[in-house]
């Protein structure tokens, strides 16, 4: 009997719509900035200018929280021996909600990204049991050990747009996504997820396939 096929701890799958709008597909990027302005504010670098006890005026520049979790998460595997859940679960929901957003933009689906519903996009990515699953050294080199990868995925964006492109005007003439290029697109978001929770969220040791399935 064949061995099951291990499954990814970072899943991306996306539903298929049988049909789109053509009007909001015509002007999606306009569409999107409302979704687009909120995400920035979670997640863009933040400066701060304030008056030490010198009396000195000093600016201090932020990474953004999202490099802000990476660093901690780091530190925490590396020095406890510990992935906090809620710093998990913060960094799930906000990819969910990035995905979405993504997804509406790259013309995936016709659903405004919610901040809450699932909607037609499923990620999921699985909670580690860091003293099980996880080495505390390797956050520190996770990043560089990843460079294949943004090499391959440069590559794979720049074609991932140029479908969108080719989608847009199928969707105008026909209300249809071609199913070659829908498959194309979702599996580049689905690799870009697996090197994000390999080098970046840091919740698996499991090196990314080079596949897009």
């Amino acid at each position: 009997m064949a061995q099951e096929k291990e499954v990814y701890p970072a899943r991306l799958d996306i539903d298929y719509p049988d049909k789109l709008d053509r009007l909001t597909s015509f002007a999606r990027v306009l569409w999107s900035i409302p979704a687009l302005i909120v995400l920035s504010l979670l997640t863009a670098t933040g400066s701060q200018t304030f008056m030490n006890e010198a009396g000195e005026v000093v600016t201090s520049n932020g990474g953004g929280i999202v490099m802000g979790l990476f660093v901690a998460t780091a530190l925490m595997i590396l020095f406890r021996r510990r992935y906090p859940r809620w710093w998990f679960d913060f960094n799930l929901e906000l990819n969910r909600f990035s995905t979405r957003i993504g997804a509406y933009l790259f013309l995936l689906t016709d659903q405004y990204p919610s901040t809450v519903d699932e909607q037609s996009v499923h990620l999921d990515i699985d909670y580690p049991n860091v003293e099980q699953d996880l080495n505390r050294w390797l956050p520190l080199v996770k990043w560089f050990l990843a460079i294949p990868h943004y090499v391959v995925l440069s590559v794979l964006v720049i074609g991932a747009m140029g479908a969108t492109i080719a989608a847009w005007f199928s969707i105008l003439f026909t209300g249809r996504y071609p199913k070659s290029l829908f498959d194309f697109v979702v599996g580049v978001g689905r690799w870009s997820l697996r090197v994000d929770a390999y080098a970046f969220l840091l919740t698996t040791d499991v090196y990314p396939p080079f596949t897009l399935k």
